[in-house]
């Protein structure tokens, strides 16, 4: 990327709650005052005088030398300063210590603080002493702060603005801070721009008067497409979460500064098409349908996130299509859904549900009548994926015989029979659990005709996808005894959210569990699934890394050092890389590192590069034809 060089911009950069975390004077006084009786109260007094000042609600003047009245420390104190505000550097100026080091000459540090704890701190990353101006305290022979300097023009009113009316800056100029008074360099005219700071604290008043929203350095570089360390601000990719998902992936997004919105419920496809729009990375669970429909109003979205195993929700080959990689979570909730198996089957077996309604309504009915051990019993699963095969483990475990049918060769666990086909799992199974995934030709696999191929008082269970069950013909199996005992967890028709009815041929039904798709729901699954799912999204949009990706070429790549990662996704079809590898030696372009992986529909290379380059030369690269999506990272 450019880096300052001709006719480059004079930054203006303000330090407390901006090139730092904190305020400077709060934090001292905090420091001088511990032990004080009235620490709390003076400490909040300060601050309350520093925010005042800083949204323009007192003059400035006063303000300091009130707060200077309250302060009762010593050079010591300052020294303690200076080591905790050494820690306080705010992040994004810490990433660009490189650009701060090599623009030093065109950065100036202006504050209402004090030189003595600022020139300490911003020096380390780079920038010149002389270049900071701030107040600066009296003090004592002893060492105690006993006043300011009255005459230096950053302690009275608009010091700020007359200070800049003495530098005489030539060229651009742009201001950056979080005050009132970082805001009237610009308003005085001695500021092209003023960008409001907000990385660390977020003043209405200072928001509204600004030329632009600095949410971090990063975003302010990239504004003025200015080199930084990297290569999009992330405050800028928006994240969509749908569906109430785990509050630890709202965090981890959060944490890494991406402008994140959150939504409880589902979304259909029409209110998705709009709320899609601007949206990088979407996370939804299993009521949100990304349709090709809302993929063509997704103008800027670039990974998918199923906070679920299933992603039959999702258009998977239109989302390859429009470079879009889908991650899903195929193991965080398997043992959730296992045990809710287990437990369904054995309150089914025992009629233990039944006997529940009856107690409830005043009858004892003390009798083993239609309630059975599992132990010894015929377990048949229709489906042998990960979850079925857990769920084998444990009911072997509890004595029971396991069959299993799977279209797709599998290696069967522990004495588990693999049977050749549907309807012969059917016709020995005492109990049938469906784990079977969401593709089309998986619907009404289980209907009438398969009914009657079970035994009587068969006990059946659905836990996998709504629609491989047809309900109606389930209903009539319970109702004329065929299946003594059903629990359903998944439905055709489920409730967008908590606040809608729903309705089913299986409600009131005797002997019959029904959960709301609950399989999955535990804290720990959850949790698991809000774990895994943001660090796979979070690898791709860092790192380029799209290993655990379903509809995606599956690529996992080392750590970017001191390089510029070159990431192309095109249409798969002969002699791309060719192309690529012809405009690198064009370019005279330095390959440090070269990956290619294409599947059926797409190809996806990454190139990582050295950093001297042209944007004529990026711009060729967007070119080759069959391009879908490029996008650099370093």
């Amino acid at each position: 990327m450019p880096t300052l060089t001709l006719n480059p911009p004079h930054i203006i950069i303000d330090f407390d709650s901006t090139f730092t975390k904190v305020e400077g004077l709060d934090e001292l006084a905090a420091i001088a005052l511990t032990g004080h009786p009235q620490r709390e109260k003076i400490v909040q007094e300060i601050a309350d005088l520093t925010n005042m000042g800083m949204n323009g609600e007192m003059s400035f003047s006063e303000g300091l030398h009130k707060r200077i009245d309250l302060l009762k420390a010593t050079r010591a104190n300052i020294e303690e300063l200076v080591s905790f505000l050494k820690t306080k550097v705010s992040d994004s100026f810490q990433r660009n210590k490189q650009f701060l080091t090599e623009n030093a000459d065109h950065i100036f540090i202006v504050s209402s603080g004090f030189k003595e704890f600022i020139i300490p701190v911003v020096t380390e990353l780079g920038l010149r002493a002389d270049h900071v101006y701030a107040n600066e305290f009296r003090f004592d022979e002893q060492g105690n702060i006993i006043g300011i300097d009255e005459e230096n023009v950053l302690s009275t009113d608009g010091g700020k603005i007359k200070l800049l009316s003495s530098l005489k800056l030539e060229g651009e100029v742009y201001a950056i801070g979080d005050g009132y008074t970082d805001y009237q360099i610009k308003e005085a005219g001695f500021a092209n721009r003023f960008y409001a700071f907000t990385e660390n604290v977020e003043r209405p008043k200072v928001v509204a008067v600004a030329d632009h929203i600095a949410t971090s350095f990063d975003d302010f570089l990239y504004d003025n497409k200015l080199s930084r360390s990297q290569s999009y601000p992330k405050s800028r990719i928006k994240v969509l979460l749908l569906e109430n998902v785990h509050p630890v992936a709202l965090r981890a997004f959060e944490e890494q500064g991406f402008n994140v919105e959150f939504v409880k419920g589902a979304l259909d496809e029409d209110e998705l098409c709009e709320r899609i729009k601007d949206v990088s990375i979407i996370g939804i669970r299993s009521k949100t349908n990304i349709t090709k429909r809302v993929l063509e109003n997704a103008n800027r979205l670039m990974a998918i996130g199923a906070f679920c195993i299933g992603t039959n929700q999702i258009d998977l080959e239109a989302a390859a299509e429009k470079g879009i990689a889908v991650f899903n979570a195929p193991y965080s909730n398997t043992r959730s859904v296992v045990e809710l198996a287990v437990g369904e089957m054995i309150l089914l077996i025992r009629n233990i549900v039944t006997k529940s309604n009856q107690m409830h309504a005043g009858i004892w009915d003390k009798s083993a009548n239609g309630s059975f051990e599992v132990r010894g019993k015929k377990l048949g699963m229709v489906g042998y994926g990960s979850i079925g095969t857990q769920l084998s483990v444990v009911a072997e475990a509890l004595g029971m015989e396991v069959y299993f049918y799977d279209e797709v060769e599998k290696l069967s666990l522990g004495n588990a029979r693999k049977l050749n086909s549907l309807e012969e799992l059917l016709s020995v199974a005492d109990v049938i659990s469906m784990h079977v995934d969401g593709r089309k030709e998986n619907s009404n696999l289980i209907g009438k005709r398969e009914f009657s191929l079970m035994k009587d008082g068969v006990i059946f269970m659905n836990l996998s996808r709504g629609h491989v069950v047809d309900i109606e013909a389930l209903a009539e199996a319970v109702k004329s005894g065929k299946v003594a005992g059903a629990g359903v967890d998944v439905f055709p028709k489920e409730p967008k959210t908590n606040d809608e009815s729903f309705e089913s041929a299986l409600r009131g039904l005797p002997n019959v569990i029904l959960t709301p798709h609950i399989g999955g729901s535990t804290e720990e699954a959850q949790e698991n699934i809000g774990h895994f799912v943001p660090s796979k999204l979070l690898e791709f949009m860092n790192n380029g890394s799209s290993y655990g990706s379903v509809n995606f070429p599956e690529v996992q790549l080392p750590k970017l050092k001191d390089s510029h990662r070159l990431l192309h996704i095109h249409a798969n079809v002969p002699g791309v890389l060719a192309k690529l590898n012809n405009i690198f030696a064009k370019n005279n372009i330095n390959i440090t590192g070269q990956y290619l992986k294409t599947n059926e529909k797409i190809g996806y290379v990454i190139v990582d590069i050295a950093k001297g380059y042209t944007e004529e030369f990026i711009q060729e690269v967007k070119e080759v034809e069959g391009t879908i999506r490029f996008r650099m990272l370093y």
